[in-house]
């Protein structure tokens, strides 16, 4: 990007170096950033200076660039495909910018922006995507540009979706707790490269609305199943789309993998023959806690925490958790899908070793606007939580760790 007013419009133009001879004349600071770069790009790096930095020298030893430890001098070009005139003596950028004229050698001179025949913009990188900024004279401009430009590729508000090269698919994005703000990076890459959406209704919603129009959003929530069960109507779905040349993300809520299902679609997908990727999330067991000021371990305090499901209840035979061995933990206990059997599960753990007057947390719809909190105990966890109206969904949390707050 140049100004209007530059006397000199420069034409980008995207060097690619790799096995070729760049020179770099000089070893200080300036000269250490360039190389970085240059090595980057893969290029055979000859640096000629007296002194070098203790990194240059580093690359130097480890075989990664060649350093002649002595003056510049007339010559020291041939070869090179591009040249860097970073030397601390103005005389000697004026030489090698001479030398590099002479020999149609292009010339970055780091210390005279007009007197260079190339200028080195503000270079970053995100998911093959280079971005170069010339701020027309203004280097610290072509830096905050620069960083506007990545932080938008890396968190997704600015979308730069493959268009060649991409495989049809599926990714499993766990969306974390709800607040939009806290899905990963790569997560709202990839929604914003999505052909079709199916979303949770505990997904983080909110980024559904910046997708384009003609991105295909299906809730989850609202598949008619007929007399499949549920999830074998989602996988279906998933499976379908893919099938017809689409990039399908499965945005969930949490991490794909804690509660979530996320191993059941990946099986259905591998047994299809659909490509599957799965991008981890902020599970809601460790991030609700944490945002509402209560850590699950604390030195001193507790030493352990478990992440249970509740939606079977204790005595239910289906139940796959050892209700009494939790009793007799001291540890933190956060409880998910849990908040209609709260009573039982309460009664099962007091009966097992948990003291009644164990401080407890209940955090409804964490993370999000509804977000509601009832601090108890667990002796009083069940007339607490039916005294407040609160209801799905929402985590529990019980143990010491509570009564730090």
């Amino acid at each position: 990007m140049s100004a209007m007013t530059d006397p000199a419009p420069v034409y980008p133009a995207a060097l690619r170096l790799a096995g070729r001879r760049v020179v770099v004349i000089g070893g200080g600071p300036v000269a250490q950033r360039r190389v970085l770069g240059l090595l980057d790009a893969r290029a055979d790096v000859l640096v000629v200076a007296p002194e070098a930095t203790p990194a240059i020298e580093a690359l130097a030893d480890g075989g990664e660039i060649v350093w002649e430890p002595r003056p510049y001098r007339d010559g020291d070009l041939a070869q090179a495909w591009y040249a860097v005139a970073a030397a601390d003596d103005p005389a000697v950028n004026g030489a090698v910018a001479r030398e590099a004229e002479a020999g149609r050698v292009f010339c970055s001179r780091a210390d005279s922006a007009e007197d260079s025949t190339a200028w080195t913009p503000a270079v970053g990188r995100h998911d093959g995507v280079t971005v170069a900024v010339i701020g027309g004279g203004d280097p610290r401009r072509a830096v905050d540009v620069r960083d506007g430009v990545l932080e938008g590729l890396r968190d997704g508000t600015l979308a730069a979706p493959h268009h060649r090269g991409r495989t049809p698919g599926v990714a499993l994005v766990g969306g974390g707790p709800g607040d939009p703000d806290l899905i990963t990076v790569r997560g709202r890459r990839l929604l914003a490269e999505a052909d079709v959406v199916v979303a949770d209704r505990l997904g983080p919603r909110g980024l559904l609305d910046e997708l384009a129009p003609d991105v295909e959003i299906v809730d989850a929530s609202k598949i008619p199943y007929g007399r499949s069960l549920a999830q074998e109507a989602i996988n279906e779905l998933l499976i379908e789309r893919a099938k017809a040349g689409k990039f399908v993300v499965r945005l969930k809520g949490g991490d794909p993998f804690v509660f979530g299902r996320g191993f059941e679609e990946v099986l259905a997908c591998a047994e299809a023959g659909v490509p599957c990727s799965v991008v981890p999330g902020i599970t809601s067991s460790i991030s609700v806690p944490a945002l509402a000021g209560i850590p699950v371990t604390h030195r001193g305090v507790a030493h352990e925490f478990t992440v249970v499901s509740g939606h079977v209840a204790p005595d239910n035979p289906k139940s796959l958790v050892d209700w009494a061995a939790l009793g007799r933990m001291t540890g933190t206990l956060v409880i998910l899908m849990g908040i209609e059997r709260i009573a039982a599960i309460a009664e099962t753990l007091l009966a097992h070793g948990r003291g009644p007057e164990t401080p407890v947390a209940v955090i409804q719809e964490g993370t999000m606007p509804g977000e509601r909190r009832v601090q108890t105990t667990l002796g009083m966890i069940g007339e607490a939580v039916a005294e407040a109206g609160i209801r799905p969904p929402a985590i529990v949390v019980v143990g010491p760790v509570v009564g730090l707050v």
